[in-house]
């Protein structure tokens, strides 16, 4: 009875990713809005600016109350890699925000998991089971349904938002390489202090001083790109990268429902098909795992995992 009990108790680690990524997923829904809203006034560098200028305030504050002793990293090449892929992903999810409907680029966005699958297998040496694949796989087909496969205009932006998916997919593997020896708030004090000169450069060459009324949505900008990225990097030091990223699909059936309530973009009942599917594949790879790591446990041995 007690042995129940206990194990009610404990939430896998693949559950406990799966609450860390619904903090994210609300983040970044928050972050799009913001976004968008300041895209009207403000460049995407000046965006990216505010957004780590405000990181550095906020992460200044915190690592003051818990040590500064955290920041310290033998991996500094990593972190710059990270950051300047992440960098060139942030700008083109911006500029996709300003330029083509949200709905459009989450979807391109969501290419990362196929670029993060392939790169974790090579790098991480992360295996591609069958339930991964599963997973993988009828996320891809849930965006084909809410798509209707095949943009009928090729715009830059549209590009733009794909190569920064790949750029994703890059920094989603180095993160996943510093949460083994790094902690949480040293990632994200290193993306914000490496991240901030990248922006203020081009920033200064076209810079417009914000008004009060666009304080809100840079804070909100600046305080979601430390709670998603806080969360991600949580759910990545729980489950290998292949279980945590397909969890991110979620974001374009929300994201669609955003873009209905606030911008009037249509929705249909595609959207909620699409949808199903997505969470189809995401709920036989999260049963997969868990039925993976009792086996590892009742055997204690790797190999069988």
């Amino acid at each position: 009875m007690s042995y129940k009990t206990d194990r009610r108790a404990a939430p896998s680690p693949v559950v406990r990713a799966a609450g860390w990524m619904v903090g994210a997923l609300v983040s970044f829904l928050t972050m799009a809005l913001a976004g968008r809203e300041l895209a009207a006034e403000l460049s995407t560098f000046q965006i990216l600016f505010f957004r780590s200028l405000i990181g550095v305030v906020v992460l200044g504050l915190l690592l003051g109350r818990t040590g500064w002793g955290q920041l310290r990293t033998s991996h500094v090449r990593l972190h710059l890699v990270r950051n300047v892929a992440h960098f060139g992903g942030q700008f083109a999810w911006f500029y996709g925000l300003a330029m083509i409907p949200l709905a459009e680029v989450f979807a391109l966005e969501f290419t990362t998991p196929l670029w993060t699958a392939l790169l974790a297998a090579l790098i991480l040496g992360e295996r591609l089971t069958l339930t991964r694949i599963a997973a993988l796989t009828l996320g891809m087909v849930g965006l084909l349904i809410i798509l209707r496969p095949g943009f009928q205009v090729i715009q830059p932006a549209t590009i733009g938002v794909l190569v920064g998916a790949m750029a994703f997919a890059v920094a989603h593997i180095a993160t996943k390489r510093l949460a083994r020896h790094d902690s949480p708030l040293s990632i994200l004090f290193y993306m914000t202090i490496i991240q901030l000169p990248l922006a203020l450069l081009p920033t200064l060459m076209s810079w417009v001083l914000p008004g009060v009324a666009l304080w809100p949505w840079l804070l909100l900008v600046g305080l979601c790109a430390l709670s998603a990225h806080y969360c991600v990097t949580r759910a990545l030091t729980l489950a290998d990268a292949t279980v945590v990223v397909p969890m991110d699909f979620l974001r374009l059936p929300l994201v669609a429902l955003v873009g209905a309530l606030f911008y009037q973009e249509p929705i249909d009942g595609l959207v909620l098909l699409g949808a199903a599917v997505m969470m189809l594949g995401i709920w036989i790879n999260v049963r997969g795992e868990r039925v993976k790591n009792r086996n590892r446990n009742v055997t204690g041995d790797p190999k069988h995992v």
